[in-house]
C-alpha cells in the first residue's frame, strides 16, 4: 500500500468523522469541558484538620502549636451550637468537654467527653479523634503511657505531599478522552461495514492489511492528538514529556484496538454506544481508584488501562522516569498489540 493511498483513506475517515455532528460535537465540547473542570478543581491540598470545640481552653496546648501540627480548634459558645454545626455539615467532628474538666482530671475522675461525628466519618477517623482526646488527658494529668511509641507508616507516607484533586482527576479525564475517540472510530467502521463501503474498498488495489493500517492510523491520530492538547493546556507535559507522549501513544493504540472489537460486534450507532460505555466503565476503574483509594485490590492490574493511568499519575505527580515506567510501558504495548490483532481478526471475519 503506497503512502498516497494511505493518506487519502485517513483523510476520508477524518472527514467522515467530523461530518458526524454527534461525535464532532462531543469530541470538541468534551475536550473543552474537561479542561474547564480541571482548572475549576483545587490545585492545592489542605492537610489542616479542623475540630469543633466546646469547653475551656486547655493549658499546655497553644493554638499556634496545634496549627503547626495541622489541627485547628474552632470554638463554639454552646454545646447546642456545636451539635447544629456538625449536623448541618459545617463541621465534620465536634468535641464537648465539661467546664470543670481539669478539676475532675486532677481529682482522679474520668470527666464525660462527648464526641459528635457526621454519619459519613470513617471508623478509623473516629478512633483517631478518640485517641487524640486520650492524649490530651495524659498530657494534662502527667500520667503518660509507660511505652515508647514509634510511628510506622504502612505504604508510602504521603504526609506533606498529598496530590491535589485536579491532578488525581487528570488520568481519569485522559481515559475519557481516549474512549470518546474510540466510540467515533467504532461508529465509523460499523457504518461502513453495514453500508458495504469496506467490502467495496477491498475490490480496489487496497489490501486487508492496508485497510487496517489506515483505520488504525486514523484511530491513533484522533485519540492521541486530543489527549496531547489536554496535557499541553493543563501542564501535563512539563515533566518527562517524551515519556508522557510515549504512554499516551500506546494508550491511543490500545483504544484503537478496542474500537475494532466494538465495531466487530456492533450493528448500529446504539450498539456502538452501549458497548463503548461498557468499555469506558471498565477502563476507567483504575482512574477512579486514584480518586477513592482502597476501592480495589491487586486484581485491578489485569485491566490494560491500569498501566496507562499508573504511569501518567506517577510521572505527573511524583516525577517517575523511564526506569520506573519501563515494565508498565512494555505491558501496555503488549495489551495494545493483543487488542489490535484480536480486533482486526474479528473485523476480518465480519467482512467475510
Amino acid at each position: 500500500m503506497n503512502p498516497r493511498m494511505l493518506a487519502a483513506l485517513v483523510w476520508k475517515d477524518i472527514t467522515l468523522f467530523f461530518k458526524n455532528r454527534f461525535f464532532a460535537f462531543i469530541s470538541i465540547l468534551g475536550l473543552v469541558a474537561y479542561i474547564a473542570i480541571y482548572f475549576a478543581m483545587p490545585k492545592v491540598v489542605d492537610e489542616t484538620l479542623e475540630l469543633a470545640w466546646f469547653g475551656p481552653q486547655l493549658p499546655g496546648f497553644s493554638e499556634a502549636e496545634l496549627e503547626e501540627d495541622g489541627l485547628v480548634l474552632r470554638y463554639y459558645p454552646t454545646e447546642e451550637a456545636l451539635q447544629e454545626a456538625v449536623l448541618s455539615g459545617d463541621e465534620p467532628v465536634g468535641v464537648s468537654i465539661p467546664q470543670d474538666f481539669l478539676a475532675q482530671l486532677s481529682s482522679g475522675h474520668k470527666p464525660p467527653v462527648q464526641i459528635y461525628f457526621k454519619t459519613d466519618v470513617p471508623d478509623e477517623y473516629r478512633a483517631a479523634y478518640t485517641l487524640f482526646l486520650e492524649e490530651v488527658g495524659f498530657e494534662l494529668t502527667g500520667n503518660t503511657l509507660n511505652i515508647e511509641a514509634e510511628e510506622v507508616v504502612l505504604g508510602p507516607d504521603m504526609a506533606g505531599q498529598q496530590v491535589p484533586p485536579r491532578q488525581r482527576m487528570l488520568p481519569l479525564i485522559t481515559v475519557f478522552i481516549l474512549m470518546i475517540e474510540t466510540w467515533g472510530l467504532a461508529a465509523l467502521i460499523s457504518a461502513e461495514v453495514e453500508s458495504g463501503t469496506l467490502r467495496a474498498l477491498l475490490t480496489t488495489p487496497l489490501t486487508i492489511p492496508g485497510l487496517f493500517a489506515s483505520k488504525g492510523f486514523t484511530g491513533v491520530f484522533m485519540a492521541f492528538s486530543q489527549v496531547v492538547v489536554l496535557l499541553l493546556i493543563t501542564g501535563g507535559l512539563r515533566s518527562e514529556p517524551l515519556l508522557v507522549l510515549t504512554v499516551l501513544l500506546l494508550g491511543a493504540f490500545l483504544v484503537t484496538g478496542i474500537s475494532f472489537l466494538i465495531a466487530s460486534v456492533a450493528g448500529d450507532m446504539m450498539s456502538v454506544m452501549a458497548w463503548g460505555m461498557l468499555a469506558l466503565i471498565v477502563l476507567a476503574i483504575p482512574a477512579f481508584n486514584l480518586l477513592l483509594p482502597g476501592l480495589t485490590t491487586d486484581w485491578i492490574k489485569i485491566l490494560p488501562s491500569y498501566y496507562l493511568v499508573d504511569i501518567v499519575y506517577r510521572v505527573l505527580n511524583f516525577g517517575a522516569g523511564w526506569s520506573q515506567a519501563g515494565s508498565g510501558l512494555l505491558t501496555l504495548l503488549a495489551f495494545g498489540l493483543a487488542f489490535f490483532v484480536l480486533g482486526a481478526y474479528a473485523l476480518r471475519r465480519k467482512l467475510g
